[in-house]
């Protein structure tokens, strides 16, 4: 039997998630993890109540040529990190891992980034101990 490790087993979930995901640029799934149990998930998303991208079919972003990484306050969407963390609440996430899973919508190629600087520093502030990205 051929039994994934805990990394690529939680790597995978994070992966199912991101199918859930409405930006049209990029989709990234995320699994908060502490003491082997799943306390928070999330993907990419508009905040509840507003029209995803994928239904309005524009993303606000593309459609002002803005190059990736930049001008995130124009985006509609909420992302995956932030959106696991608001799952969890922050008890949960002191001391935990966050597993995160990218995928360009376009190309549909993986993508293997480390989370944005901001939902870095969320990350930091809600207390969470690692991130795991799957290997380039």
């Amino acid at each position: 039997m051929n039994r994934p490790t805990k990394k690529d087993y939680y790597l995978h979930i994070a992966s199912t998630i991101l199918e859930r995901g409405t930006c049209l640029r990029r989709n990234y799934g995320a699994v908060i993890v502490k003491d082997d149990q799943i306390v928070g998930t999330g993907y990419t998303g508009s905040p509840r109540g507003e029209a995803n991208c994928c239904d309005r079919s524009i993303c606000e972003r593309e459609h002002l040529q803005v190059a990736p990484g930049e001008r995130y306050e124009l985006c509609r969407s909420v992302h995956a990190e932030m959106n696991a963390i608001i799952s969890a609440g922050r008890t949960q996430c002191k001391g935990a891992t966050i597993y995160v899973v990218g995928k360009d919508m376009k190309t549909g190629e993986p993508l293997s980034t480390p989370p944005c600087s901001l939902c870095q520093r969320v990350i930091i502030n809600a207390g969470i101990e690692s991130i795991v990205i799957p290997p380039k």
